[in-house]
């Protein structure tokens, strides 16, 4: 069976990608929210990271043709900007730090 044949791959992206859209927008509020509702927010990213690292490290290891193309396109398309799958995610990560920091710091 083919990467992208799988219902658990299919089903997985999907969830991912909605809930990844439902994230955005609902961060586009985020300067609005309380403190509790910050640190949920926070939460929800960490979950979506840590979903999407695994997601990935999928596609990392399949042998599956049509998958390594996708592997190489992430990294092609990131590079234009000059990062890794690695450095995105670590980006990402610092960014949610400063955000729980602000949270400390707001005491």
């Amino acid at each position: 069976m083919a990467f992208f044949d799988s219902d658990i791959v299919q089903d997985e992206a999907r969830r991912l990608f909605t809930d990844y859209q439902q994230l955005m927008q609902l961060g586009s509020d985020y300067g609005k929210f309380d403190r509790e509702g910050k640190k949920l927010f926070i939460d929800r990213m960490e979950e979506m990271m840590d979903r999407y690292r695994v997601f990935m490290k999928r596609f990392e290891l399949s042998e599956d043709f049509q998958a390594k193309l996708t592997v190489e396109q992430l990294r092609t398309q990131l590079g234009q900007f000059g990062l890794t799958p690695d450095s995105m995610f670590q980006q990402l990560n610092q960014t949610l730090e400063r955000m729980k920091s602000e949270l400390g710091s707001a005491n």
